[in-house]
């Protein structure tokens, strides 16, 4: 924290103390139990977080926490804030929307770090996306290939795809809910971020004379997602669910990346 300081850096961290979460494999409560999986606590996370905060604090830098899963983190960042830290924060779509209930069937799409938590979490995160708390939604996109997720839950790797689908859940989340706008989403999904991490080419209005990077899309289109999609892999916690609202077509530099639902520049992507 202290070294990138001197250059406005900023310090992205997970948050997991290892010791905590030794061969954990899903949210630590009544159903894991039930389940007879490792649970992972929520303090695995949060003590790291305030842990952090507090060294931002003293140091003066900046801390953008990464995935926050529990309504404890939320709480932790909120107050951070009000006291002036420069701390920054983001969320899963899958994380504010999916819940540890789907363990219940030992399907290992639904395996993945940090774990998905209880109903009472996933409004936390909703309500800390609203207020301000929360400054990103982002992906966390782990692909993997079919024979990583094809096997039993313990062995299964961690993690799941959720580009393609991750302006549907913030659209659903937002909007459709009645939470918030549209400006609020641009700033979670786009000028947030880029602010964040400094690119300045990003998430910014258009300008005259400036090469347009524009997400376009049809907040009123209904579709349902295929266990495959342009991801060459198949662990997609969404597939088969009803879902509005999709990006129809992306430009960057001025020119199709992505058109009419297909990626115009495999190389670009």
């Amino acid at each position: 924290l202290e070294y990138v300081k001197a250059f406005d850096g900023v310090i992205a961290q997970h948050a997991q103390e290892p010791k905590l979460t030794v061969n954990a494999q899903m949210n630590e409560g009544a159903l894991a139990t039930r389940l007879g999986l490792a649970g992972w606590p929520h303090v695995a996370e949060e003590a790291i977080i305030a842990r952090d905060l507090m060294l931002t604090e003293l140091t003066g830098s900046r801390l953008h926490v990464c995935h926050v899963s529990t309504a404890g983190s939320v709480e932790l960042i909120r107050q951070a804030k009000k006291r002036g830290v420069n701390v920054s924060a983001e969320v899963t779509p899958h994380h504010l929307l999916l819940t540890e209930s789907l363990a219940a069937g030992y399907d290992p799409l639904y395996k993945v770090n940090p774990p998905l938590r209880t109903d009472a979490d996933v409004k936390a995160l909703r309500d800390g996306l609203v207020d301000g708390t929360i400054d990103v939604i982002a992906t966390d996109h782990a692909p993997h290939p079919k024979e990583s997720k094809d096997t039993d839950w313990a062995s299964a790797a961690f993690g799941m795809v959720g580009l393609e689908t991750a302006y549907s859940v913030a659209q659903e989340v937002l909007i459709d809910s009645g939470k918030s706008d549209f400006a609020r989403l641009a700033e979670v999904m786009s000028i947030n971020g880029a602010r964040i991490s400094g690119l300045e080419s990003q998430g910014r209005y258009l300008e005259p004379g400036s090469s347009a990077n524009l997400t376009l899309v049809n907040p009123g289109l209904s579709w349902s997602p295929e266990p495959r999609t342009q991801s060459m892999s198949e662990n997609n916690p969404y597939s088969g669910l009803a879902m509005k609202g999709r990006v129809v077509h992306t430009i960057y530099d001025g020119e199709f990346s992505y058109r009419d639902f297909q990626v115009v520049q495999k190389g670009r992507i």
